[in-house]
């Protein structure tokens, strides 16, 4: 039996670095975002328990092994170990998107992991559940340094704000008109930095100015605009909106930038400052910082210039997701 996980990554418009419990739990926290169509993919396969092996694990490298506590993928075997997965299996991740781009891959896949497992035990689980189910790994099983927006961007998909009060999360779609949803789609543009990131150093940094307070203004700051940007989306006038949404993000990034130094490079800067040039309304580094993908608002009418002219920089089109986690084949 063959099953099949796809899962979408994310942008990320406002409220980064309030979904850490280091802050919400204390101020509360807020972000803004849509999922986009740029998916991870797994696909379980149950082996006859024939083979020379009883686990195969293909991604940047291929795993052969035995037992489960030898596997090296961490979040693989963690997930195994606590779900219990015993059955022989061989397990593929491809992916739309490179690894370290700071589209909340690493979310994805803990996500896509968790639906896949979910069907192979014949579970009953709802997008919240998966959610809460990836929080769990990444933060509690993995002890990694996230948030907590990716997981949910990952699980439910579509254009939503998400509270954080405490322990306890508030999901809100964005119930856009369709030719403001249109005319935003249309103008968001990925522009590639060149620089693979690395997000532990600007995260641990990040979470250290956190603990210490050294960063409430900011993050307050950032926060308050995902309240701004909710009544922005839901405006009746395209143009108008649009505008608004860029200058915005333009905000949010001169906030961004300030709370560490690892956020931005001066090439990052320099391409940012070239993208405004070339008509850019505004935009934002994607994730944590330190390199990956610029999100940048260009109208619809000059993107085709803009492409072309903020060359050799490679930009990608993004689209948007509806559906989040979903079980494509099984």
């Amino acid at each position: 039996m063959l099953i099949v996980s796809r899962t979408p990554l994310r942008v990320s418009f406002f409220g980064g670095g309030t979904d850490y419990p280091e802050y919400f739990e204390e101020h509360g926290g807020a972000v803004l975002g849509l999922a986009i169509d740029k998916y991870i993919y797994l696909a379980a396969l149950r082996l006859s328990g024939i083979q020379a092996y009883n686990f195969r694990l293909s991604y940047s490298k291929v795993e052969h092994l035995d037992e489960v506590g030898a596997i090296e993928h961490l979040a693989v075997r963690a997930a195994f170990q606590h779900y219990r997965v015993e059955a022989p299996l061989d397990i593929s991740v491809m992916a739309d998107m490179p690894a370290n781009s700071g589209l909340g891959s690493s979310s994805a896949f803990s996500v896509g992991l968790l639906n896949l497992i979910a069907h192979l035990n014949n579970e009953n689980v709802t997008k919240l559940d998966l959610a809460l189910r990836a929080i769990h790994l990444e933060h509690d099983l993995l002890r990694e340094n996230v948030g907590v927006q990716d997981q949910l961007h990952a699980a439910f998909g579509g254009i939503n704000r998400f509270d954080f009060d405490g322990k306890r999360y508030r999901i809100t779609p964005m119930a856009m008109r369709g030719e403001c949803q249109q005319h935003l789609l249309r103008s968001m543009l990925l522009v590639h930095t060149g620089i693979a990131r690395h997000a532990s150093e600007v995260v641990d940094e990040q979470l250290r100015r956190t603990r210490g307070g050294a960063i409430d203004a900011q993050l307050g700051g950032m926060m308050g605009l995902v309240e701004e940007a909710a009544a922005t989306l839901l405006m009746g006038q395209p143009e108008t909106m649009l505008r608004r949404l860029g200058a915005m993000l333009d905000e949010g990034w001169r906030l961004k930038r300030s709370i560490s130094p690892y956020v931005s490079t001066p090439a990052i800067d320099e391409l940012y400052a070239k993208a405004k040039r070339l008509g850019a309304l505004g935009g934002k580094l994607c994730g944590a910082g330190g390199g990956g993908f610029l999100l940048v608002l260009v109208p619809p009418e000059e993107r085709a210039a803009f492409i072309e002219r903020i060359a050799p920089a490679r930009v990608i089109s993004i689209g948007l997701d509806t559906e989040g986690t979903k079980i494509l084949y099984r």
